[in-house]
Order: structure tokens, then C-alpha cells, then sequence
């Protein structure tokens, strides 16, 4: 007898990540139905007519109208909420989950709604149902990249999640993207310092690190995301664990620590902020108001010898031609500590980068193929877990790169392990196969 098809229904379908992933899933998954819900119904039409008949039904639906989604989520087997920006939409759609017993995943990157859903985790215990947050490229793909080099050694000292991502030309960004951003460059963001949380500010502290193949050496910047927030609930006794961020080229970091600057201390409201860099990253000339906050960050920049007169000034003159380079992006995970008693430092890194043929090419891209292979073990899995579970708590690395692989983004374009040891001695200690799975202590489990 033939399995039903599993029914998963996808809130803010409408989206250029999800629809990435959506097609990815409809292309390698045969037994699985989609419920496809956006406000933006002249988007989701076109998504689901580049869909094979019968694979999907479309609906629109307000995440606000709590009536409205459990209606429209009440049977299904997984629910995926990619509505952004998450401090206003993580809340809404997880509590209807929690209320009909609906397994949830998202793609939350903000810090302060991933506390929020982390705080639920005994809701969701007693619902019986998993709720997987972060499921991403980051936070997602470099929680998975944490916890497999952390699973490597007997005890972790420091556990850093890094991200860079590049220019994509002349395209329209989502505003939620945008808001996200702006919302994560600047002002008091949480960590984790000498074993335990602290605040500090966003954007301020930055390092140069080996990002490798094209992107070489890239300076990036502490920045507020959730893998600093999650990434301590399994690793409590690490000293210090960050994420850091940034973009390429290097110029649109002052931009962008500009921008959010301006919008946190009142300059700009954040409508003004994203009008402003949806101007620009779609070919506009922006605005003066724009100009003059952007311009004070690169300046920064500059004086901190972050970056010099040269590069900021070769930026602006691309810009205005209308010059971009090729996509480039790329993921790190670095943790220190210790193996058999000997000091160890392990690095995962991972690539994205446009002049390769079957690399990623875009955020869209990368995000897409996390959000279907994070997908798909989740619905392989249900009935497994209960509670709040971020990927580092519940993903096997080595699965969830098989997934990458089956689901269109081959692991040779785009997983790379480098591996740094202080002596001969260590590097024989940590060669070999990783740590215990993540699934053997699982939160929730």
C-alpha cells in the first residue's frame, strides 16, 4: 500500500530562500505535499506555477490572524516558518504549532526572539512536539559546522560560528532581510564570555580571519546573531563562545555599521534604512540622509584601519559604475580546546563562490539548500524529539551534509575541513572519525 503523502505547510512561502528550498524539495522528495501561504499572493502564483502539478496548494494567509493559521496548519506534519524578521513573526507561528501539536522549523536569525523560542522549550515537552529554530545557513548550516568541531575534543574552550556573505549585483532584497540586518549591526547584543551570557555592543569588535580559497584573510565583525545564544545551552562550560559576521567587499561592512548606527541612535527610522539600501543594492542612487550615515561608517572604518582610503574609494567608484564582483560567501567554525590532554585547534569551513560551477551563487541559494536538507531529517525524524532544539542539539554533521549532497549542493564545492594543531602530537590525537553523535544527548531526549 502506498505511504500518504507527508503535508508540510510553509508560512511567508512567497520568499526567495524558501522558494529555493521548496523547489529543491519538490524536485528530490516525491512523498511530500506542500501548503504554500504568503500575503504576497502575486509571488506565491508564480512559485507554485513553477511547481509540478499537483505538488502543491497555495493560500493566503495572515501569521497575525492566530484563527486563520491554526486552520491552516491543523494535520500537518511539519510546519515551516519562514516569515521574517523573526522578532515579530517567530512568536505568532510558534504558539499555534504549540497549541495544535504541529512540529515547527524556522530560519530565525535574531537574537531576541531565539531566547524567546528557547524559553518555550517545556511548552513544547509537554505539547509533544519538536520545535527546530535556526535552520538555516547561519544560524544553521554553522551550528552544524560548531558541533562538528566541538564533538572532536574531550573538552571545548572557545566555540566561534563566522560568516561572510557577498555582493549579489543588482537585486531587490527582501525588507525583513534588510530590517534584520540593520536590527543585528548595531546596538547591545548578547554573548557569551567567561562562561556566561554578557552584553556587548554589535559591530565593534572585529578580527581578521582565515576564511580561505577566494576570500583569503577577511576581516569580520561581532555581530548579533542566535548561534551565540544556542550554541551555550550545549556547551556551558566553554570560556567564550561568538559569531561573527560580515561582507564582501569589504567596504559594505562601514556601509552597512553606518546605516544600522544611524537607525539605532535615531537618525534614520528603520523605514528609512531599508528605502536606503534597497535603493542601492537595486541600482539607485540612495539618498542624501543615506549617504552621509554610510559614509560616516566607511570613514570609521578607515581611522580604525579596518580598511584604508584605497579600497573605500575604489567601492565607491564601482558602485557607481555599477561594477560587482563575483558572488563570494563562506562559513568557519573554530573551536580550542582539548584532546587527550593535548591543546587543540580545529577549523570546518565551508564556500560559496560564483565563478565555480555548482557552488552556491547567492544567500538564496546557500539558505535553500539548508532550509530542504534540515527539512527533510526533521520529517525522517519525527516522532524523535521534543522541545526547542537548535541543529547543534539534534543534527548528525556527517547526515546533514549527505543531505546537502542529495538535495543539489554537492559537498565538494562546498564543505572543506581544515584542521590547525599546535604539534604532531595532537594532530594524531584528533585524527579519526568525530565525537558521539548529537542525537545520543539530545535536548529533549
Amino acid at each position: 500500500m502506498k505511504n500518504q503523502p507527508k503535508r508540510v505547510v510553509v508560512i511567508g512561502a512567497a520568499g526567495d530562500m524558501i522558494g529555493e528550498a521548496i523547489k529543491k524539495m519538490v524536485r528530490y522528495e516525491p512523498d511530500l505535499h506542500f501548503t504554500l501561504s504568503d500575503i504576497n499572493t502575486a509571488k506565491l502564483a508564480a512559485l507554485a506555477s513553477s511547481l509540478p502539478q499537483g505538488r502543491a496548494t497555495t493560500a493566503r494567509v495572515d501569521l497575525f490572524d492566530a484563527a486563520a493559521l491554526t486552520a491552516a496548519v491543523e494535520g500537518a506534519d511539519l510546519v515551516i516558518n519562514a516569515a521574517g524578521p523573526y522578532m515579530r513573526t517567530a512568536q505568532p507561528v510558534l504558539d499555534v504549532c504549540l497549541a495544535t501539536g504541529v512540529d515547527y522549523l524556522d530560519i530565525d536569525d535574531d537574537n531576541s526572539s531565539t531566547i524567546h523560542s528557547m524559553s518555550q522549550d517545556q511548552r513544547a515537552r509537554e505539547a509533544g512536539i519538536a520545535c527546530y529554530i535556526g535552520c538555516g545557513a547561519s544560524p544553521g548550516l554553522s551550528n552544524v559546522f560548531a558541533g562538528d568541531v566541538a564533538g572532536r575534543l574531550d573538552t571545548v574552550e572557545t566555540l566561534d560560528a563566522v560568516w561572510c556573505s557577498g555582493d549579489e549585483g543588482e537585486k531587490p532584497f527582501a525588507p525583513a532581510v534588510l530590517e534584520h540586518l540593520l536590527h543585528a549591526c548595531a546596538g547591545p547584543i548578547e554573548t557569551w564570555r567567561d562562561g556566561k551570557a554578557t552584553t556587548v555592543e554589535a559591530y565593534v569588535a572585529s578580527e581578521v580571519w582565515p576564511m580561505g580559497r577566494a576570500l583569503g584573510d577577511f576581516r569580520i565583525y561581532e555581530i548579533g546573531h542566535p548561534e551565540s545564544v544556542t550554541l551555550p545551552r550545549r556547551y556551558p562550560d566553554a570560556r567564550s563562545i561568538r559569531c561573527l559576521g560580515g561582507f564582501h567587499p569589504q567596504s559594505v561592512n562601514g556601509l552597512m555599521k553606518g546605516v544600522a548606527k544611524a537607525v539605532h541612535e535615531g537618525r534614520m527610522t528603520m523605514d528609512e534604512g531599508v528605502a536606503f539600501l534597497q535603493d542601492i543594492l537595486a541600482g539607485g542612487k540612495g539618498s542624501v540622509q543615506g549617504w552621509r550615515a554610510a559614509w560616516s561608517g566607511m570613514r570609521r572604518q578607515v581611522k580604525d584601519k579596518e580598511s584604508s582610503w584605497g579600497t573605500l574609494l575604489r567601492f565607491v567608484a564601482d558602485s557607481l559604475r555599477g561594477h560587482h564582483p563575483p558572488f563570494l560567501g563562506g562559513l568557519v567554525a573554530r573551536a580550542t580546546g582539548f584532546k587527550d590532554g593535548k591543546p587543540v585547534t580545529l577549523y570546518k569551513r565551508g564556500f560559496a563562490d560564483a565563478t565555480k560551477p555548482g557552488s552556491w551563487d547567492s544567500m538564496a541559494a546557500a539558505t535553500g539548500a539548508c532550509i530542504a536538507a534540515f527539512a527533510v531529517l526533521a520529517l525522517r525524524d519525527a516522532g524523535r524529539h521534543v522541545g526547542v532544539l537548535s541543529p547543534e542539539d539534534w543534527v548528525v554533521p556527517q547526515e546533514f551534509y549527505d543531505q546537502l549532497g542529495a538535495h543539489g549542493a554537492p559537498l565538494d564545492h562546498t564543505i572543506e575541513d581544515g584542521y590547525h594543531f599546535p604539534d604532531e602530537a595532537s594532530r594524531r590525537a584528533v585524527e579519526g572519525p568525530a565525537g558521539g553523535s548529537p542525537r545520543d544527548a539530545a535536548i529533549g531526549e
